[in-house]
């Protein structure tokens, strides 16, 4: 039990120290709002993609097409987007709120909290499921979000505009071109796969330093119930009941883990962004990210070392 204690703890502890680099760069002010804003696009369209890219080069296919766990993880996702909407249809009556609070629910913070987890767990050598669940993963966020924030503003989704965002989304871009180079048998010459294994190396602990600096806690009085339910629900409901199941199914080794990165990490932080962007409740949603980031550091930890424990991996 202490091995899986120790190996838990090295499975998160990386993550929040980095975040805790990030809140320090933030405190002493080596970083302003506008350059961590910048700093985030750039690690999104730059690093992320080559990243994606890189743990499908060389991969074997037919591993990361896991029939079985993208059906999972699909279904999982769309039940859970359907309860949380139920749920919050009926303890909250303010539009932007519903809307702000669904997306805290079910939409977590899968690539930049998930995937350092797989890493420290199984080595940048073994990331082609959690790779290839990202691509499938991420439009389906998309595409509720939009959906969900532009029906409680009062809007109407537009179809076309969400699937050319998802057609331009860095990440799928990323995932694409390496399947491509997988399926054509692509090899790079050896100076280009020392600059994507080097770009893909910056990009998680970039990524965890530039959220601990963009971390921003306003006002919670006007939405403390609302922000202890999204909270609760984020980081235990959810993967209770996420991980539970897959247990049942039969999910073990780098699958189960990669379902541990979707169902147990915190609110996504696009979901901020979103909000603010959409005229949804911008102060819930970053107050959700804030404190789920936080308390993800014992949550996460202790869905690692339970499963650990009950040998899922």
């Amino acid at each position: 039990m202490l091995n899986n204690f120790v190996i838990s703890l090295e499975a998160v502890l990386p993550m929040f120290i980095l975040m805790g680099v990030g809140m320090l760069v933030k405190r002493y002010r080596l970083l302003g709002a506008e350059e961590v804003r910048h700093l985030n696009h750039m690690v999104f369209v730059v690093f992320f993609p080559v990243m994606m890219f890189r743990n499908l080069y060389g991969s074997d296919i037919k591993e990361a097409l896991d029939g079985k766990l993208i059906a999972f993880g699909v279904a999982a996702v769309l039940i859970e987007y359907l309860i949380t909407l139920l749920v919050v249809l009926r303890v909250e009556k303010e539009p932007k709120s519903r809307g702000a609070m669904i997306q805290a629910i079910y939409r977590s913070n899968f690539v930049i909290m998930g995937i350092p987890i797989a890493v420290n767990m199984f080595g940048h050598g073994n990331l082609a499921v959690t790779a290839m669940m990202v691509s499938v993963i991420v439009p389906i966020y998309n595409i509720l979000a939009v959906t969900t924030l532009e029906v409680f503003r009062g809007g109407k989704p537009d179809p076309v505009n969400i699937l050319r965002k998802l057609a331009t989304n860095p990440l799928i871009l990323g995932a694409a071109a390496g399947i491509i180079a997988v399926l054509g048998e692509i090899k790079l010459p050896s100076v280009l796969e020392t600059v994507v294994s080097d770009m893909s190396a910056v990009a998680m602990p970039m990524a965890l330093v530039i959220l601990g600096a963009s971390f921003n806690i306003t006002s919670i009085e006007r939405c403390r119930k609302n922000l202890v339910i999204c909270v609760i629900a984020r980081l235990i409901v959810v993967p209770a009941a996420g991980l539970g199941a897959a247990a049942f199914f039969g999910f073990r080794g780098i699958a189960f883990v990669t379902l541990i990165a979707i169902f147990a990490s915190p609110t996504a932080v696009s979901s901020f962004t979103m909000a603010e962007t959409m005229e949804s409740d911008s102060e819930l949603a970053g107050n959700c990210v804030v404190f789920s980031s936080a308390f993800a550091c014992f949550t996460m930890f202790f869905w690692i070392f339970l499963y650990k424990n009950l040998g899922m991996f």
